[in-house]
């Protein structure tokens, strides 16, 4: 179970299969999670948790910036929690 509260929400994710209860986490692992996103509502939310992230300990990946490849408003912030599972906070404005 990793957890994360914060004055105004909790970022919780867990695993119920006691078999992976001792498993480093490895997101190249057939059949893995390489990252989860988190589709915002706005740039600006995405801007807003950085500095949660950033206090919580997690290591951040990529600071909040654009992804033109991925799209020309495509913006996210990148970052790993303490198991190093790797998390995406995105938004992508309309065409």
């Amino acid at each position: 179970v990793m957890e994360y509260p914060g004055d105004s929400w909790t970022f919780t994710t867990s695993s119920p299969r006691k078999q992976l209860k001792d498993v480093a986490v490895h997101r190249r692992r057939p059949g893995s999670l390489h990252h989860l996103a988190f589709r915002m509502q706005s740039k600006a939310a995405v801007d807003e948790m950085f500095p949660h992230i950033a206090v919580i300990g997690a290591q951040i990946v990529d600071m909040p910036i654009y992804y033109p490849q991925h799209g020309e408003g495509y913006y996210a912030l990148f970052f790993k929690d303490l198991e190093e599972i790797k998390y995406e906070l995105m938004f992508e404005a309309s065409a």
